[in-house]
């Protein structure tokens, strides 16, 4: 279905942003009241929307400022004080034109934060006046103020780019934190009690699976296998494996390898606000290179990254202390993730042969270690 969504906006999105950009009218000089902010799909890049909506509430405090996500992404933006509604939209023409009909030319400024889809520039120019997103790609001719995308800073600073177009100087040290309800907090405590874990206990949550687009990014489970075995012993911690409903094989077969069978596996059992939550109640976070380690950079979790199909310059988790650990060099087409460029291969190198993941093996278990321990 991904691949399915993703081919139609490129060749069919690509073909109508090049028609309407032919129409793209000038901004009228009108004040800045209603404000929409597009971002559809990823979740850990949602997260690291934040800053840059923080920046425009602080510029427009009297503002309304609305998200358009989807049932993907929602989560994030739960309970969020910048903003002051979440409007879903599914990624089928018949949500899309709906919202169009009813929002046509209603917001004063609308902000596109995807980095490569067309869909989202088109909605953005027939719901705003003045238009920001990235210059890369036909569907720059729909904006009135395009901006180059520079990857070679972190994508919180790269989503800022676009509101320091309206003259917004703000800097961003941590991610904003997410939000969970009292219910989300209850059920996630009572699965602790009943799981044995208590607070004072050093929980390390461990994310090793990764989004369906790119499942390169998975680091070998076998290393997580002898990561966690080690973590254990030496420092008695309690893990919590955290996936979705898919990776729960996944996670099975790594406890299968592990000596220590004392782990707990919350795959597909949690919803997303819930996992805000529990992520929050660790010592340490380690995962590839996905939304959960993202999850645990806002959270102020000390979060280790495996990175190695992308680069943790550009998406390594933020803040303060976290580390995303990289050894790619070994590989000739790493970095091969470019995001804005709708470049999210599984991997360039066969299947079947021994150079498939070859910058994730590239990672050793002492690499990580050496890691773990200067973040504890």
């Amino acid at each position: 279905m991904i691949f399915i969504i993703k081919s139609i906006d490129r060749y069919v999105g690509s073909l109508l942003c090049n028609f309407l950009g032919l129409f793209r009218g000038k901004p009228k000089g009108n004040g800045i009241n209603r404000i929409l902010v597009v971002q559809l799909w990823g979740i850990g890049e949602t997260i690291l929307t934040l800053p840059a909506i923080e920046a425009l509430r602080e510029k427009y405090p009297k503002a309304e400022i609305n998200v358009l996500a989807t049932s993907r992404n929602r989560a994030v933006y739960y309970g969020n004080r910048n903003i002051d509604n979440v409007i879903l939209i599914n990624l089928n023409p018949f949500s899309i034109v709906n919202f169009i009909l009813k929002n046509m030319k209603s917001y004063d400024l609308v902000m596109d934060m995807e980095e490569y889809l067309n869909i989202s520039a088109i909605i953005s120019f027939f719901a705003g006046g003045k238009i920001i997103g990235y210059s890369h790609n036909s569907r720059a001719k729909l904006y009135t103020n395009a901006v180059k995308y520079n990857d070679k800073q972190h994508a919180v600073q790269t989503f800022l780019d676009l509101a320091r177009v309206l003259g917004i100087s703000y800097e961003a040290s941590q991610l904003p934190k997410l939000n969970f309800s009292k219910n989300d907090k209850n059920f996630i405590d009572r699965f602790l009690k009943n799981n044995k874990i208590k607070n004072r206990d050093f929980i390390v949550c461990v994310a090793p699976g990764a989004a369906e687009s790119a499942k390169a990014r998975m680091w070998p489970f076998d290393r997580y296998a002898e990561l966690c075995d080690e973590i254990i012993e030496r420092h008695k911690a309690k893990i919590i494996f955290v996936g979705n409903l898919n990776e729960l094989d996944l996670i099975e077969g790594i406890q299968k390898k592990m000596e220590n069978k004392s782990t707990v596996n919350t795959a597909g059992k949690i919803s997303l606000n819930q996992l805000f939550y529990l992520i929050g109640k660790c010592s340490l976070f380690i995962g590839n290179d996905a939304g959960p380690m993202h999850i645990a950079a806002a959270q102020g979790v000390r979060t280790l990254g495996l990175f190695g199909p992308n680069l943790p310059v550009r998406f390594g988790p933020y803040g303060k202390g976290n580390m995303g650990l990289y050894k790619g060099y070994n590989c000739e087409f790493s970095p091969c993730i470019n995001v804005h460029k709708g470049e999210i291969p599984d991997c360039l190198y066969p299947r079947n042969s021994n150079d498939y993941q070859k910058c994730m093996k590239n990672i050793s278990v002492d690499d990580a270690l050496r890691e773990v321990e200067k973040l504890v």
